[in-house]
C-alpha cells in the first residue's frame, strides 16, 4: 500500500430498508429515519440515513478491501448531502499516508445530490501471524496478504 493508491469504488443502493434497518440496529429511533410523514413534516422529502449507518458502511468499505487483518483505529467522518431511498451512494478512497503498519485513507461517499460523507479512516494491518505488529512493521507486506479481499 502506497500513498496515492486508490481503493476500488463500492456502489451501495440506498433502500428504505437499509435506512430503517440501520437506524434500528444503531438504536437511533428518531422518526426522520423511519417515518416518511414525520420526515416531510420536518422539511425533508423522505426518510434519510443516519450517521451511524454511514459510519458502518465506511468501515465495511475499508475492511472489505483490506481484508480480515485490517483493524480500524480511527474513523472521522462528516455528513453532507442526505442519503434518500432510491439513490446510490458510491464510496471511494485514496491512501493519503503510510507509516509502518498504519495507513490513513481519505474517504468520499457521493450520491445523486452531492457528497454524502467525507473523512478519513486510519487502519493498522496485522501481519499473517497475529495482531497488528509494533510500529515500523510493513504495510506493504500486510496489503499483499489482504490484497485479494474486495
Amino acid at each position: 500500500m502506497n500513498v496515492g493508491d486508490a481503493l476500488p469504488p463500492l456502489e451501495i443502493p440506498v433502500t428504505r430498508t437499509l435506512i430503517v434497518a440501520g437506524a434500528i440496529a444503531s438504536r437511533d429511533y428518531q422518526d426522520v429515519h423511519h417515518d416518511a410523514r414525520s420526515a416531510r413534516d420536518k422539511g425533508s422529502p423522505d426518510v434519510f440515513m443516519n450517521i451511524l449507518t454511514t459510519n458502518g458502511l465506511v468501515g465495511r468499505y475499508v475492511t472489505d478491501h483490506l481484508g480480515p487483518r485490517c483493524v480500524l483505529r480511527r474513523v472521522a467522518i462528516r455528513l453532507g448531502a442526505p442519503n434518500y431511498p432510491g439513490d446510490t451512494m458510491t464510496l471511494s478512497g485514496t491512501v493519503t499516508a503510510v507509516d509502518g503498519d498504519t495507513a490513513e485513507i481519505r474517504i468520499v461517499g457521493a450520491n445523486g445530490i452531492g457528497h454524502h460523507v467525507t473523512g478519513t479512516v486510519t487502519v493498522t494491518l496485522a501481519d499473517a501471524d497475529g495482531p497488528p505488529g509494533p510500529p515500523g512493521a510493513s504495510v506493504a507486506a500486510g496489503s499483499e496478504r489482504a490484497g485479494g479481499a474486495a
